[in-house]
């Protein structure tokens, strides 16, 4: 049986990979940082199973990663979900808020993915998936330190691809559009419907959508794709 490591698994893109890949048959595993009512209600749906863990210190994220290969021997896809927020113009960002929002989307999959790799390298399988934003593919206004760091996970994407391609690992990347998870909570519901109607299928992406094509990268059907984007925005382009 497959196992699968989620990051950020208890809420939002994250929790809705949790039931995907538990209801596909996968064996799951998943951090989360905060949210303990949360992830512990998803075990008990889904039969998860859960560490909280703080994926932006590496020394604990090694330690949570190790946990997981003794617990289930392998893991055969990760998938680099947690992220944080900032709506903020530049010149309000404070070095503090830089670190946080790099540490939280780009520094932290670095680190778990660096814990993981070398059993999937043993292994000679592996599958990868980072989820980025449709900003960090064209960029957001008042959202630079959010933008550069999805932008920098997409470079991690392609460049680890080439690099573990040849051990039988593929490495791809998510681009979500607006998606209705607690990253949205803070807009009415006028600007909630202004960005559906921009968007070419006239409404916000749901988790279950991204979380389905996450479970698609990680199956057999996408074993030659790797290196690649796939935008789950509803064609929302924005330049």
């Amino acid at each position: 049986m497959r196992t699968v490591l989620i990051t950020g698994g208890s809420r939002g893109i994250g929790a809705a990979c949790v039931r995907a890949f538990a209801q596909a048959g996968w064996r799951v595993a998943f951090f989360y940082r905060h949210a303990q009512a949360q992830a512990e209600a998803l075990v008990k749906a889904t039969g998860a199973f859960a560490l909280q863990t703080d994926i932006t210190v590496s020394a604990e994220t090694n330690r949570a990663c190790a946990e997981v290969l003794a617990t289930f021997r392998h893991i055969d896809a990760l998938v680099n979900n947690a992220g944080v927020s900032l709506t903020r113009q530049l010149q309000d960002t404070t070095d503090e808020d830089w670190q946080r929002v790099l540490a939280g989307n780009l520094t932290g999959a670095f680190y778990v993915t660096r814990a993981v790799l070398p059993a999937m390298l043993s292994a000679g399988f592996g599958r990868v998936v980072n989820v980025s934003s449709i900003w960090g593919q064209v960029g957001g206004s008042m959202e630079v330190a959010y933008s550069a760091a999805k932008a920098g996970l997409l470079g991690f994407t392609k460049a680890l691809a080439q690099e573990a391609g040849p051990s039988g690992i593929t490495v791809n990347a998510v681009a979500p559009g607006a998606t209705r998870t607690d990253m949205l909570a803070g807009y009415d519901a006028q600007t909630l419907a202004a960005i559906a109607q921009e968007t070419p299928l006239g409404r916000l992406c749901e988790p279950d959508e991204v979380a389905r094509g996450i479970l698609w990268l990680c199956g057999e059907d996408a074993g030659m794709i790797t290196g690649q984007v796939l935008g789950i925005s509803g064609g929302r382009v924005m330049i």
